[in-house]
């Protein structure tokens, strides 16, 4: 396969110019674009409607230029919308187009990407067992499309899921069914935790035996190193995009991943840098700068409500959640390295890292 990465800023969730100015240039063919990663500027809690938008404008844009239905785009391509874009953060959106190669190979492993979904799931199923193994299995599938033979090679899978809704738990119950919680708002964090712990088993992070209902949300110490999961009212089913490298890529990008231990663990950043095949000491140069296409992070306040075992107040603030402060710290450490803001932090890290950090990408050319 051919890889390639494209990213630009948008004026608003319904704003397409970007793809639009790529498409008309020849830049990329509609037909090779396989997800949209994108960062829009609502709250990023259960009423964040600017993600359905956001889609919907992308979406409604391809069907068009395809001239085909949204439904059939809907089915081949995924789109990932992340909400909030607190801080300096610049709403944006990363376009991932793929072409296939034959008798493709090449020593260096280069950059490999496969998506996929799972089926959609019903209110009783959200934040459970049932949502975890469904993702491993999607996820096993996608790494042996992706041609990624082995585990050590996958470094970020970005995940779109859902959540519960008043309407949503009102059919369940009328089913006689009983969800994993009623607090809407703490069902994102169910579906998000229970997402990546998906990843995890699927990726042999952590052992089968671990993961039992009661884990989720309870046991800290399991966790993905590489899981990226938001949730989201626009969807049912789980979108999964799948980063890494392989053999049987000739993309010009590579990727690399680390995980930050807390909000202003710039080490780890500069880690992940590293992982990518960037030649660091402390810092990126300019240079080392002007090759990174973008990073991928994810942040959350610390269950314990410190930082360093400094008191935040990110817990205990009545008008801000604090899903809001995290993205904005960690953004502003990452955009302080590698001197752009344009850069993906999603919010609620629920089993993604330790508690209180979580995972970080770098896509570079190479």
């Amino acid at each position: 396969m051919d890889v390639n990465v494209y990213k630009f800023s948008m004026a608003g969730p319904d704003d397409v110019s970007g793809l639009d100015e790529l498409i008309s240039s020849g830049q990329v063919k509609a037909e090779e674009i396989i997800a949209v990663l994108g960062k829009t500027e609502g709250n990023g809690c259960v009423n964040d409607f600017t993600r359905g938008f956001c889609t919907a404008s992308f979406r409604s844009y391809l069907a068009k230029k395809l001239n085909t239905s949204e439904e059939e785009v809907e089915s081949k391509v995924a789109f990932v919308m992340s909400g909030g874009t607190e801080g300096v953060m610049t709403p944006h959106a990363t376009i991932f187009t793929k072409s296939e190669v034959e008798d493709a190979y090449s020593d260096d492993k280069s950059l490999a990407v496969s998506v996929g979904f799972t089926r959609d799931f019903l209110p009783e199923e959200m934040g459970t067992l049932t949502m975890v193994e469904e993702v491993k299995k999607v996820v096993l599938e996608l790494m042996k499309e992706a041609n990624i033979e082995s585990k050590e090679d996958v470094h970020f899978v970005q995940i779109k899921c859902p959540l519960l809704t008043s309407d949503r738990i009102l059919e369940a119950k009328s089913r006689g069914k009983s969800v994993v919680v009623e607090d809407t708002y703490k069902s994102m964090g169910y579906t998000r935790g229970a997402s990546a712990l998906g990843v995890a088993l699927a990726l042999g992070e952590i052992e089968e035996g671990e993961v039992v209902e009661e884990a989720i949300l309870n046991d800290w110490s399991l966790y993905s190193e590489v899981a990226s999961t938001s949730a989201g009212v626009e969807l049912l089913n789980c979108e999964i995009i799948i980063m890494g490298n392989s053999h049987k890529s000739v993309s010009k990008y590579r990727i690399g991943h680390s995980v930050m231990e807390d909000a202003i663990d710039m080490e780890g950043v500069v880690e992940a840098m590293r992982s990518s095949g960037l030649d660091i000491d402390k810092l990126p140069s300019e240079e080392d700068r002007n090759r990174i296409v973008n990073v991928f992070a994810k942040a959350e306040a610390s269950p314990d409500g410190l930082v360093r075992d400094r008191r935040t107040t990110m817990l205990t603030d009545s008008d801000i959640n604090h899903t809001r402060h995290a993205r904005a710290v960690v953004n502003a450490v990452i955009a302080s390295l590698v001197g752009d803001p344009m850069v993906y932090v999603s919010g609620g890290a629920e089993h993604q890292g330790p508690a209180g950090g979580g995972p970080v990408a770098v896509i570079i050319e190479k």
